[in-house]
Order: C-alpha cells, then structure tokens, then sequence
C-alpha cells in the first residue's frame, strides 16, 4: 500500500500543477473578456450620461445601460431621490444628509464594482506562489525514491542515477513553468483593476460635483459638462 501511494505522488503533483496551469490560462480568457465587456458597457454609458440634456433624462440612462459606471450613477439617483419630507416617524435614512449619504452609495457601489473585478485574483497569486513548492516536493520525492532505489540495487554508476533523479526534476521545472505565468497573468490584471478602480473614482467625484450643482434635486436642469472636460472644471 506505501509503494503504491508512493509511486502515485510524482504523478499527481505532475496532473495538479497541470490543473493549475488550465486554471491560470481560463482565468486569462475569462477576465479578458470581463474587462473587454465592462470597458465597452462604460463607453457607451459615458456618452449616453454626458450628453444627456438634463439629470432626469440622466437617471433613466443609469436605469437602463448595464456597466460599472451605470451601477454607480444609479446609486447616487438613489441617494438623491431619498424623501426628504417632514417625518412623523424616526428613519435612519433620514438622519444622514444628502451630501454625506451621496458620498456613501457612491463608495459602497465603488467596493461592490472592485470585488467583482478582483474576483480569480486570489487564485492566480495562489499559483503563482505555491506552484513552484509543489514542484519542489515532487522533486524532492522523486530523488528520495530514486535513491532508495539506487541503494536497492547496489549500483551507483551514472547511468543508474542520473536516470531517476533526471526524472524527478521535471516536477521543478513544470512548477516553476506554471508559476510564472500566473504571476504575469495575476500582475496584468491588477494593473488593470487598479485603472479601472481610478475610473470609476474619477465618474463618482464628478457625478458628485454635478449633484452639488443640482443642489442634490434631480430636475429638469442643463448639464453644463463638455466631452472630455471635467465637472470640476465647468464648476
């Protein structure tokens, strides 16, 4: 039974850093197309958004166009739109201002949009680091078989060790073939995180600025924003 699972340990740290590897080349194709898909939702709803002729027509954008962006502004329409009419009974919501509860739908939308984001990140950085460990074991079991084997058989020429012990190294170099991808894959995407974060920060301090210039009211009023111009610049 202890040679049987010991000739099966080589093998399958072979077959599971193989399944790493599918892992970490699955994970590249399907956050390419996350990133590729949410890079296009957005686009299209910037232009909607910043082009619209009043924070009315604003707000059904929101409701309507999927993306980041769109999720973000929506939260702050909700934030806005919370009633603000004499009260006969106590509501939390109530005991927030617009200003400070804006700024909280906006942050919270913000960290739900970026968990989605870093979602099969954790799992790269895992491969990238213990892949090449896992390797190093099955090498270091492999030459341990080796040698016993070798001290079995009484021979210690060359041909008797570099044999096994060649072998056993192959788990090392997959290993570390495995890891290396991974980490690239892992740094490329969180490069990508990281930018597509500052943008969604960079959309909810304008749409900020834009709902102090609205006084908080969504209303039938001109949106004074040029494409590619800042709020902060036209207030």
């Amino acid at each position: 039974m202890n040679e049987s699972l010991s000739s099966m340990i080589v093998p399958g740290v072979l077959w599971a850093l193989v399944v790493f590897s599918v892992l970490s080349w699955g994970l590249l194709l399907i956050k390419s197309a996350q990133y590729l898909k949410l890079k296009t939702q957005n686009k299209q709803f910037s232009k909607a958004f910043w082009t619209a002729p009043d924070l009315l027509t604003a707000a059904e954008h929101a409701t309507q166009y999927p993306g980041s962006l769109a999720r973000i502004a929506n939260s702050g329409f909700e934030a806005m739109a919370v009633d603000e009419s004499p009260r006969t009974t106590q509501q939390l919501a109530h005991t927030i201002n617009r200003s400070d509860r804006l700024e909280r739908n906006l942050r919270q939308q913000i960290q739900k949009e970026r968990r989605a984001l870093e979602a099969g990140q954790a799992i790269l950085a895992s491969i990238g680091s213990t892949a090449p460990f896992i390797g190093l074991f099955g090498t270091v079991w492999g030459i341990m078989e080796a040698l016993q084997s070798i001290g079995a058989s009484g021979s210690a020429s060359l041909e008797t060790v570099a044999g096994p012990i060649g072998h056993a190294l192959i788990a090392t170099g997959v290993g570390i073939a495995v890891a290396v991808p991974a980490v690239l894959i892992y740094n490329f995407f969180l490069r990508r995180l990281k930018l597509a974060v500052a943008d969604m920060d960079d959309f909810a301090h304008d749409f900020d600025s834009l709902a102090q210039r609205s006084a908080f009211a969504v209303s039938r009023q001109p949106i004074a924003h040029k494409h590619g111009q800042s709020v902060r610049e036209a207030s």
